[in-house]
């Protein structure tokens, strides 16, 4: 089968290293606008199955053909591009999924839903760890319940050596980082949806041997999630994980309105928000070893009894691929709803978040086939999601 994958970034280019790697990929095609982004692709995969493309995305005229005879697309690339490759892949006949990252683009995509029945395709954004693995974890564990209290989510990636003053590392994009921490929090609390500003509700928060980490309300393009879930749960809580003192250290620089789109000055087309991605990217990105730390929590009644299910992963750099967590934890996840898609693996058609798409049980085993450690542990009890272990 052959897949093709739209952005040879950091994300891009995991999901290629990965889809070549699994023995029912026969073509792995990827396109970006960049040749440096294509060489470094070329370097770190090294397979007669890997075909780059230096196109434009935007350039339809070009794309089209590279796509035709494609199983499934995947986009990776800034989400604004998602819709317009969508509707590309509904005139063509091909699934398409990609990564996700903003509510009001992924509605626009999902909007597509009565014509991707007729093409019998299916379209699938937010497929990646969160949005994506997560929410999958606490569907699968709600369902599990005779009845459902509260889900507790926690998520995050830490730089395994941190570094002061900021103790932080970009693994994906600045970009996203900042519309998590600027855009309204989607919640539930006592049964109802509620809006909570990002980088509050702090607390602190243990992993094995992470110890004292911080825990903070972050947008994380879970509102579906919580649409999805009210009327069954009393409370949903997502929590972004990071090493202590940096929501403070973002709430103060988002606080003096460097997450604004206004521009600088008459003089400049630069928004303040502009300055401050350049400056994140220049300082806090690069290469560098990190660990990917992720629980979901589900206090609920199972035959009568208060029980607690805890769902857990730590992940980290990969020393042997060279590969971080977050590009294995989020690559191996959305390579694996392609894959369900273009095999048949997940019936029907329409466009709908993989939570509603992929079977739910059977996407995580095929997840830990691919080397990420999701443990499952039943409790007495409603257990802390801080430190479940007590």
């Amino acid at each position: 089968m052959k897949i093709t994958v739209i952005g040879a970034g950091a994300i891009g280019s995991a999901i290629a290293y990965d889809l070549a790697h699994r023995t029912e990929v026969t073509q792995v095609q990827v396109c970006d606008a960049h040749a440096r982004s294509l060489r470094r692709l070329h370097d770190a995969v090294e397979s007669p199955k890997l075909h780059s493309y230096q196109v434009d995305a935007r350039d339809q005229n070009v794309l089209r053909p590279i796509l035709e005879g494609s199983a499934c697309v995947i986009g990776s690339v800034s989400p604004q591009m998602n819709p317009a490759l969508a509707r590309l892949c509904l005139e063509l006949g091909i699934h398409f999924c990609d990564l996700g990252g903003n509510d009001d683009i992924v509605r626009e995509e999902l909007a597509l839903d009565e014509a991707a029945k007729e093409r019998g395709v299916w379209i699938v954004p937010n497929c990646g760890l969160a949005p994506g693995l997560i929410n999958i974890l606490c569907l699968l564990g709600v369902s599990q319940f005779d009845a459902v209290e509260a889900a507790y989510l926690r998520v995050g990636d830490v730089p395994l050596h941190p570094e002061p003053p900021f103790n932080f590392r970009i693994s994906w994009s600045a970009n996203k980082i900042i519309d998590d921490y600027t855009n309204p929090v989607h919640r539930i609390e006592e049964g109802d949806i509620r809006l909570c500003e990002p980088l509050t509700h702090l607390e602190r928060i243990h992993f094995g041997g992470f110890r004292s980490l911080e825990a903070f309300c972050t947008a994380g393009s879970l509102a579906l999630l919580a649409e999805a879930l009210v009327g069954r749960v009393r409370t949903l809580d997502h929590k972004t994980v990071r090493w202590p003192g940096h929501a403070h250290q973002m709430s103060f620089l988002l606080g003096l309105g460097f997450g604004e789109r206004r521009t600088i000055d008459v003089r400049t087309h630069l928004t303040y928000r502009d300055v401050l991605v350049r400056r994140m990217t220049q300082r806090l990105g690069g290469d560098h070893e990190d660990a990917v730390l992720m629980r979901v929590v589900i206090h609920g009644e199972l035959e009568g009894q208060k029980t607690s299910l805890v769902y857990e992963m730590i992940d980290r750099y990969d020393e042997t691929q060279k590969l971080t967590a977050m590009k294995r934890c989020t690559s191996i996840p959305t390579a694996t709803v392609a894959l369900m898609l273009a095999s048949g693996q997940a019936p029907g058609s329409g466009a709908a978040p993989p939570e509603r798409v992929v079977p739910k049980a059977m996407y995580c085993g095929l997840l830990i086939e691919r080397g990420l450690t999701i443990t499952s542990t039943w409790r007495d009890g409603y257990v802390d999601v801080r430190k479940p272990e007590g």
